[in-house]
């Protein structure tokens, strides 16, 4: 059961100090939900008397999964939340009395990509405190997409964690913790999802009252994960092809879920487009390496190619840098400029387009007043 505690010393008829009592306080149902200052602080007086709080849960096409104080509550999808597009994690007020929608609270971080096709960024979750990067030790292990995984998770302020699955079957595992030597000092776990012993070590990193998103591609064990870590069967799980270790969908929607201790896990669909956009700072916290050597190149706009004095191709030529890690920061830096350019081009299409039918309403308008047909 989560707590918080604080010490207090009393001073007795003697004016001596007694000994200190430990006073510990049981953490309420919100702060079980995630619920902070961050977001307390963004209420009214008027709204904390009139106002409930809830956490979305889970988001369907017609309906919200909602969780507060006073347990669980749904919610028809319609109206101002539709133009309000909760996510999942998301905080919302509802009016006491009448349960109406008041208003969003704002997001203290938020996931996001470029959806499918290219013309629109879809949000994926919202309020997230750490984030699970879940990858196999088997054929399906691919640094670049831990790479942009990490450079998600660090553009959003998250705390980042891999969690190497599948520990029980690979014979050595030496090779994959060579791999990862370039990401520095960031935590890494290997683990057999199905072992609880095995899991057990995640607790750590799984604090009450935090947020942990699972992110991965399917197949890696993010639902089995899940399970094991809950100690309940809360999500679907299926198998891989052995030929080729890739996972089938299992998971459909993204989803938060309570563990018993106070953490919450976002179980979410692998994701076999993951459009990077809006996360330059997270692509040169995660590349900090190649981004530092670009600064000691001889030209400033070296394109790290065949140019005279480039630095990071030395680092290349002398074995301190992977070729592949340098392709990976090129091809992720010229996919969020297309992808900048591509909602520019949506934003200055829709500028254009509003200002068409304004001017029509306006014609419109004169003609009438002019008692024109």
């Amino acid at each position: 059961m989560s707590k918080s505690h604080f010490t207090r010393r009393s001073v007795n008829r003697f004016g001596t100090k007694s000994p200190s009592i430990k006073i510990e306080r049981e953490a309420s149902p919100l702060q079980k939900l995630g619920w902070k200052s961050f977001f307390q602080q963004q209420l009214t007086l008027e709204e904390l008397e009139q106002c409930l709080p809830l956490r979305v849960m889970a988001v369907h096409r017609s309906r919200l999964e909602l969780a507060g104080e006073k347990g669980a509550v749904s919610l028809p999808l319609t109206g101002s939340l539709v133009a309000n597009l909760p996510t999942v994690g998301d905080w919302l007020l509802l009016e006491k009395s009448s349960g109406y929608f008041m208003r969003l609270l704002s997001r203290s971080s938020q996931f996001e990509r470029m959806a499918p096709g290219g013309h629109q960024v879809q949000m994926i979750a919202a309020n997230v405190d750490s984030v699970f990067i879940v990858s196999s030790l088997n054929d399906d292990f691919n640094l670049s997409r831990i790479e942009r995984y990490l450079a998600l998770a660090r553009e959003s302020g998250c705390r980042p964690h891999l969690i190497l699955t599948k520990a029980d079957l690979c014979e050595d595992t030496a090779p994959f913790l060579q791999a990862l030597r370039p990401f520095g000092e960031l935590p890494v776990a290997m683990v057999n999802s199905l072992d609880q012993e095995s899991v057990a070590q995640l607790r750590q990193w799984c604090l009450s009252g935090e947020t942990i998103a699972l992110l991965g591609s399917s197949g890696v064990g993010k639902s089995t994960l899940l399970n094991t870590l809950s100690g309940e069967s809360l999500a679907e799980t299926g198998t891989i092809r052995e030929a080729d270790s890739k996972g089938r969908h299992t998971t459909r929607k993204r989803s938060l879920h309570s563990l018993s201790w106070g953490a919450l896990l976002l179980d979410s669909p692998g994701m076999r487009e993951l459009g990077l956009v809006h996360v330059e700072d997270g692509v040169a916290e995660t590349f900090s390496d190649i981004e530092a050597l670009a600064r000691e190149c001889r030209f400033s706009d070296c394109q790290h190619q065949s140019e005279p004095g480039c630095a990071v191709q030395e680092a290349i030529t002398g074995g301190s840098l992977d070729d592949r890690r340098l392709r990976n920061w090129q091809k992720l830096q010229q996919e969020l400029s297309r992808n900048g350019q591509t909602l520019a081009q949506k934003r200055a299409g829709e500028r254009a387009l509003s200002q068409m039918y304004r001017s029509v309403q306006n014609q419109a308008r004169k003609r009438k007043y002019h008692g024109e047909d």
